[in-house]
């Protein structure tokens, strides 16, 4: 027999604050009761049936400032009865990986009913943030005390109280003691070491721990390339044109260190338990909007929006939107080769050392103007992706990194394509290469690390001071991390991170045969970025929410589609090469079949690759 929440007491005089909830300072009385009572009612009658108070009591909020600020978490009861509503897989007793359940507890290793580890605290924030999000209107028209703010059967309170501005921001605190040990182990000692990944799943969850482990994988791969880009680059130096040997190289390195991650991150997913957990019923995600109604597939209750309209949101806004979005990203690629021109012209007629220097600005100019572009579109295609109303997270982040993808493919390697095969002016294709993946990576460790990092430090400071100011008598630890953390910047997710590796794979791959220093440049940024990307997990942002993952997403077939291109592409410049067109001086149609022979032999076998997985899946079905 299944045993339901409504069935057991799970409330307890105390608890382990896991999640913070601040609303705004003149949030009204009637507004604060009606979310607590709604966070704390049972199941049954449409609550979320957690644990909720104050973070200070009535002398405390006399003694000090009160920041409207609430502490939730939860009774072990509810967790484990939490872990088995969302999915989560365990392993056994016969260390087989398993769906938990809570009538089956003791079937599983680690579990006793003393021990209170069984779940690990980034599981029990996961936990805590589904039920939130599932928290939906059903009578009420409106929150109570805010008539604008309007309600309607099946809309999310949290996106509602979010967007209103009553609620100011949802986040999971850190665990001090536990964080100190993973920093201990993975970045305040500088050395060249594997990286924790299975502390990392632990204390952030699965999604952020295959970022790192990508990276890490990303960054030895590159090693290789390295290593045999350097003296090739120093023994043709000036000329440019040899590059076939380098260009045939990469071709197989581009398609077997992909093949080689998928077996890896595989086997570090079944460990973990996310390769196994269901996704068939997948939970509306928060922003998702619609009629109440039965969804005829899961049989829950649940918001539905008819996809013709959706569909038309996609063909009819966001599609002409993204096409007007790249011809401006051409036009500006048209702006930057007259500054070419221009500053080639300039040093002609003069010849002076400045004029040579002044070759390097127009590059450097356009690669600003790229990071600027592809920010301000990122932004453009997020209010279009929420807006078209995807009903899964899954299928929201898909149609978000399609639009980002092919923005920054072209607004990124449109101009190499052209100084290749349009100019076919291989010294330039190697001065522009170099320009925008050293200034892209500069940029984004400024960016992303060193200035979220400097503003961290400044208000630690000022909130250390101000706690020292204080005179009180009681235990203000608790509020000073909360107060500290609340105003830390927020981690937006991987996708960034991602992007970032997509579009170093993307000049690696694509051109680095006549800039062989590129896999050079970027094994020395990815060695650093390990540990600014750590650091900023672990002391400029808020502590994220888990996410359980199998793989890294739809980033793997981005990856892979880039590997394609980059097939196409080095057999272009192979077959464009004096050295190939030297062995077919009469015949360029030898050469062009030859050539498409290659990249069709390369492309097929990385098919032949991709078929036993099918055929096994078919077997499965």
């Amino acid at each position: 027999m299944k045993v339901t929440l409504s069935a057991l007491n799970t409330s307890e005089s105390s608890f382990t604050p896991l999640v913070v909830i601040e609303l705004a300072q003149d949030v009204k009385e009637e507004t604060k009761e009606w979310l607590k009572n709604r966070i704390i009612a049972k199941k049954k009658d449409g609550g979320a049936q957690l644990l909720f108070r104050p973070l200070l009591n009535k002398y405390e909020q006399e003694t000090l400032e009160n920041q409207n600020l609430y502490l939730v978490g939860a009774s072990k009861i509810r967790m484990l009865l939490g872990a088995e509503a969302v999915g989560l897989v365990k392993e056994c007793n016969d260390n087989t990986m398993r769906a938990f359940t809570y009538r089956t507890r003791q079937n599983f290793k680690g579990f006793d009913d003393n021990n209170d580890d069984f779940l690990t605290m980034a599981e029990c924030q996961f936990i805590i943030k589904h039920e939130l999000e599932n928290l939906r209107a059903k009578d009420e028209k409106m929150i109570p005390g805010y008539p604008q703010a309007k309600l309607y059967p099946g809309k999310s309170l949290l996106r509602r109280l979010l967007t209103s501005g009553i609620v100011i921001q949802v986040f999971p605190l850190h665990d001090n003691e536990a964080l100190k040990k993973l920093e201990d182990s993975w970045y305040t000692r500088f050395a060249l070491k594997y990286q924790p990944i299975d502390g990392i799943r632990g204390y952030f969850g699965e999604t952020i721990a295959l970022y790192f482990g990508f990276l890490e994988y990303f960054t030895f791969a590159l090693i290789p390339m390295a290593v045999i880009g350097l003296p090739y680059y120093l023994f043709v130096w000036e000329d440019y044109d040899k590059y076939v040997i380098f260009a045939s190289f990469n071709l197989i390195w581009s398609t077997v260190i992909l093949e080689v991650w998928k077996r890896g991150c595989a086997d570090m997913t079944y460990r973990w338990g996310t390769l196994l957990m269901k996704r068939k019923f997948e939970e509306p995600r928060p922003g998702f909007h619609g009629v109440l109604g039965i969804n005829p597939i899961t049989g829950k209750e649940e918001p539905l929006y008819p996809s013709y309209k959706r569909q038309l949101r996609i063909y009819l806004v966001s599609l002409p939107f993204v096409c007007l979005c790249l011809y401006f990203s051409l036009y500006v690629m048209m702006i930057y080769f007259d500054l070419e021109v221009w500053a080639l012209g300039l040093h002609e007629n003069s010849g002076s050392e400045w004029t040579s220097v002044l070759l390097y600005v127009p590059s450097i100019i356009y690669a600003i103007v790229i990071e600027i572009m592809n920010r301000l579109y990122r932004y453009a295609a997020e209010f279009l992706t929420s807006w078209e109303n995807h009903r899964l997270e899954s299928a929201y982040q898909n149609h978000l990194i399609l639009k980002v993808l092919v923005f920054n493919f072209l607004n990124c390697f449109a101009s190499l394509f052209y100084i290749a095969f349009v100019l076919k002016d291989m010294k330039l294709l190697r001065q522009s290469l170099a320009t925008l993946l050293i200034t892209s990576q500069i940029l984004n460790q400024i960016v992303e690390s060193l200035l979220p990092y400097w503003l961290q430090r400044k208000h630690g400071v000022r909130v250390k001071r101000k706690m020292q100011a204080l005179k009180t008598d009681i235990d203000a630890t608790l509020y000073e991390q909360v107060i500290l953390e609340k105003e830390m910047g927020t981690y937006l997710g991987t996708f960034d991170d991602y992007l970032e590796l997509f579009l170093q794979f993307g000049y690696v791959s694509l051109f680095s045969c006549v800039y062989p220093l590129a896999a050079a440049f970027a094994v020395l940024n990815n060695f650093t970025e390990v540990n600014s990307d750590a650091l900023k997990m672990c002391r400029v942002f808020k502590r994220p929410f888990s996410e359980p993952s199998a793989s890294i997403g739809v980033w793997q077939l981005a990856f892979e589609t880039m590997s394609v291109i980059s097939v196409v592409t080095n057999c272009a410049l192979i077959g464009m090469s004096p050295q190939v067109n030297a062995i077919f001086p009469e015949s360029k149609a030898d050469l062009i079949l030859i050539v498409v022979a290659v990249e069709q032999m390369k492309l097929v076998t990385e098919n032949l690759k991709e078929e036993p997985k099918e055929s096994g899946k078919e077997k499965a079905t």
